[in-house]
C-alpha cells in the first residue's frame, strides 16, 4: 500500500522531502493504533490527534499536516481504481474506509498559521543583533582561537538573510553564481542583484525562482568582502556554495539554528524571534521606509499582496506618521477654498 502509494505522490510530481515525510506520519498512525490501514477507525484518529495536542503541545498547522498525510493515504487505498478495497475484503474479511471527515479534522481557515506572538526584528534589537555577531568574530579571533571564520561566516549569513529578505533554505542554498550585476544599480558593483533558485514551492512544482534586487549598499559590501575575501579560506570554498562549512560544502540547518539562538539568547531578546523573524523585518522596514508596496512583494516572491500584509509589523510610530500625513493633506484640502477666496 505505501509503495502505491508512494508511487502515486511521484507521479504527481510532489517532492521527495513532502513524500517522505507523509510515509513517516502514516507509519506513526499505524504504531498509535496497533491495526492495519483496513481496521482503521475515526476513533483512532480522534485518540491519536488529541495525544499529540494534549500531550505532546504540537503546533495547529503541524497536526493539519498529520491529519492531510493520513486522509491522503486513506484516498489511495480507498479509491475503487486501485483495487486495494476488493483486495482486503477478500483477504481480510474486511476493507479500509476514510478516517479523517470534517468532523474530526482541523480546517485551513487563516491565512497565517504561525504562533501569533513571531514578529519581526525592531531596528534596536536588529541592529544589537548584529553589532553582536560582528563582535564574536574578534574576539575568538583575539582569543587565538579556532572559529573565527565560521564566526565571520554566520555574521554574513544573517546580514544577507535580511538584506534580501530571504527564508532559511534559501539563504542556505545560495552559491556564488547566484550573485550578479544590475544594470540600473552599477553602483552595486557585480552584487547587484541576488538569484534565488531555491524559493519555497508549491504542491506538485519545482522550486519557485526569482531575482532580489539589492536596496542597501552596505548589503553589496559585506558579500564582496565576505567573497573575496573571507570565503576562499575555508577549505571546501571549491564547490561553490556561498555558506561552506568546515567539513562539508555547505552549512547545515543544526548550524544557522543554534548560533542564531545562542545570539539571541546571549542579548536577552524574545524568544518568539527566529531566523524567519530576518524576513518579517525586511519586509517590514522597506514599507516603513516608504517603498512601494508591489515591489516588496515582488522581492519577497509573494504571489499575493495579502501575504506580503501579514509579514509586515510596521511600528507605532509609522503609524502615527502615516495618520498624520493623512490628516494634514485631508485638513490642508479643506483649507485651500478659503485660501483662494481671500
Amino acid at each position: 500500500m505505501l509503495d502505491g502509494w508512494r508511487n502515486q505522490q511521484l507521479a504527481r510530481n510532489l517532492a521527495f522531502g513532502t513524500i517522505n515525510s507523509r510515509e513517516k506520519t502514516v507509519r506513526a498512525f499505524t504504531r498509535h493504533a496497533d491495526a492495519f490501514p483496513w481496521r482503521w477507525t475515526p476513533l483512532m484518529v480522534d485518540e491519536w490527534l488529541g495525544d499529540l495536542r494534549a500531550v505532546h503541545d504540537l503546533k495547529r498547522s503541524t497536526l493539519r499536516n498529520y491529519q492531510e498525510a493520513v486522509r491522503s493515504f486513506c484516498s489511495y487505498i480507498t479509491d475503487p481504481l486501485y483495487g486495494w478495497s476488493v483486495e482486503c475484503e477478500r483477504r481480510f474479511g474486511n476493507h479500509p474506509v476514510q478516517v479523517c471527515h470534517e468532523w474530526n479534522t482541523a480546517v485551513h481557515v487563516a491565512d497565517a498559521e504561525a504562533d501569533a506572538g513571531k514578529r519581526a526584528f525592531t531596528r534596536d534589537e536588529l541592529q544589537a543583533f548584529f553589532d553582536h555577531a560582528d563582535a564574536q568574530v574578534g574576539l575568538v579571533r583575539e582569543a587565538g582561537r579556532k572559529g573565527w571564520l565560521s564566526a565571520f561566516r554566520d555574521a554574513a549569513l544573517f546580514k544577507t538573510a535580511y538584506a534580501f529578505g530571504l527564508r532559511r533554505n534559501e539563504t542556505r542554498m545560495l552559491d556564488t553564481a547566484d550573485l550578479g550585476r544590475n544594470p540600473e544599480g552599477v553602483e552595486f558593483g557585480e552584487y547587484g542583484v541576488l538569484y534565488v533558485r531555491h524559493g519555497k514551492a508549491q504542491k506538485g512544482s519545482p522550486p519557485k525562482r526569482r531575482s532580489v534586487l539589492t536596496v542597501w549598499p552596505w548589503a553589496a559590501e559585506i558579500l564582496e568582502q565576505w567573497d573575496t575575501e573571507v570565503r576562499p579560506l575555508f577549505a571546501t570554498a571549491d564547490d561553490g556554495a556561498m555558506w561552506p562549512s568546515e567539513r562539508s560544502p555547505r552549512i547545515g540547518f543544526s548550524q544557522m539554528n543554534s548560533r542564531f539562538a545562542l545570539y539571541r539568547d546571549a542579548l536577552g531578546l524574545d524568544k518568539v524571534l527566529d531566523f524567519h523573524s530576518f524576513r518579517r523585518s525586511y519586509v517590514t522596514h522597506l514599507i516603513e521606509d516608504g517603498w512601494d508596496a508591489r515591489f516588496v512583494q515582488e522581492q519577497v516572491g509573494h504571489e499575493h499582496a495579502s501575504t506580503t500584509s501579514i509579514y509586515t509589523c510596521v511600528s507605532s510610530d509609522f503609524r502615527t506618521r502615516t495618520l498624520r500625513r493623512a490628516l494634514d493633506a485631508t485638513l490642508d484640502a479643506a483649507l485651500k477654498p478659503a485660501r483662494r477666496a481671500r
